[in-house]
């Protein structure tokens, strides 16, 4: 997903955890402050979670060196939810691999949406928080306007296949276009390869992330199962190309971002 230049107030560009952040945030005034301090707690995070640095709380609970009591107390927090992921996709999104663990399937969503918290705080109503495609959006793009999102083909990443269309709300996707069979059935332990990508769209990114995740993972399962999600709605491209939504899902026609622009949000 990238950013579309539009009635913008400031925006910044962060490497970080592996991917690129963007803050978009459409208020008026000087939000150098916030955003600083919402980047500075990213690199933090990134410190504790990541599975790369072997000084971080996860590397070091993977060789047993602490406990997640000892840990930063988000760990507990994270780790908490990765349970209850885990549990309300019917064990399809797992924190688990090879009894190693790994929560970075949820970090990033959580992570987005705490930095979106981490703005409202700080005054700002109409912002998006986007992290490597995964995006929660407060309020409005301009006055009256609701934020639009471009989902792109995962086959041509040239294509616009639906444009989603809100206030307050997060988005997530995961797919097999950019980085290929990375998603396995916890259950058959092989790649998940019915499906090339799922968009969910809800309240909380936390929530969409780990269920668009867990979704792929399911196969020709996935629709069904999102159509009982209460509060979010899911949008499925099959391995063959074909497509598919939930009943209610806040889709407007493609031609409204336009042709060539890719995934993006305006």
């Amino acid at each position: 997903m990238t950013a579309h230049l539009g009635q913008r107030q400031a925006v910044h560009v962060e490497q970080c955890m592996g991917t690129v952040f963007s803050i978009d945030i459409r208020d008026p005034g000087d939000w150098s402050k916030a955003i600083g301090d919402v980047v500075n707690w990213l690199h933090e995070m990134d410190g504790v979670f990541s599975t790369y640095r072997p000084d971080s709380d996860i590397s070091r609970l993977r060789r047993s060196e602490n406990t997640p009591q000892q840990a930063a107390p988000v760990v507990a927090e994270v780790l908490d939810l990765c349970v209850l992921m885990q549990r309300e996709t019917g064990g399809y999104f797992t924190a688990l691999w090879s009894g190693a663990l790994d929560p970075t399937g949820l970090v990033k969503g959580w992570a987005i949406e705490r930095a979106s918290e981490m703005l409202r705080r700080a005054g700002s109503d109409n912002h998006a928080v986007n992290g490597g495609g995964d995006i929660q959006l407060a309020g409005e793009a301009a006055p009256g306007e609701a934020w639009r999102i471009g989902v792109i083909d995962p086959m041509d990443r040239t294509r616009v296949l639906t444009v989603v269309s809100g206030r307050d709300l997060a988005v997530a996707t995961s797919g097999r276009g950019e980085r290929g069979d990375h998603v396995f059935d916890p259950f058959t332990r092989k790649p998940a390869t019915a499906l090339s990508s799922v968009t969910v769209v809800g309240p909380s990114l936390t929530c969409a992330d780990a269920y668009a995740t867990a979704a792929l993972a399911m196969g020709p399962a996935a629709l069904g199962w999102l159509e009982g999600c209460a509060g979010y709605e899911g949008y499925v491209v099959a391995a063959e190309g074909s497509v598919a939504a939930t009943s209610c899902f806040p889709a407007v026609s493609a031609s409204s971002v336009g042709p060539d622009r890719g995934r993006q949000v305006e």
